[in-house]
């Protein structure tokens, strides 16, 4: 069954991306890899509580203490909301994203002949 796609806020963004370098944490070690000013505990403690009732993230108890893991893949993440921004922003389309940014001069030529480069050596052999 699919399920439909749940996007992050900025500040659950934020907690997912320290948990998907960390691997494994307990709220105390989040807080902890945030730079000054750091986020209240409760506060990363109530993100992960709505994290792990989104099913991005599960955790471990110790006692009294959770241990907490991604459930989602960074990778599966990114992959989710470029094709939500590409279908919101740019008809689906690659063309037309890539043409936006040609357009404002946000990426360069060399960087075009990267990505069509790139292109050509992951594609399928026939």
């Amino acid at each position: 069954m699919k399920t439909t796609f749940k996007p992050l806020t900025k500040a659950e963004e934020e907690i997912m991306q320290v948990l998907w370098k960390m691997e494994h944490a307990f709220v105390k070690d989040i807080v902890d890899e945030f730079p000054e000013p750091k986020p209240h505990y409760n506060t990363v403690s109530t993100i992960i509580k709505i994290l792990t009732d989104k099913g991005f993230v599960a955790y471990e108890s110790f006692g009294k203490s959770n241990r907490y893991y991604p459930l989602v893949k960074k990778d599966e993440y990114t992959k989710k909301t470029m094709k939500q921004f590409l279908k919101g922003y740019f008809e689906g389309s690659y063309a037309n994203m890539l043409s936006f940014f040609a357009n404002e001069k946000d990426i360069s030529i060399e960087e075009l002949e990267g990505i069509l480069k790139e292109l050509k050596n992951n594609k399928p052999k026939k």
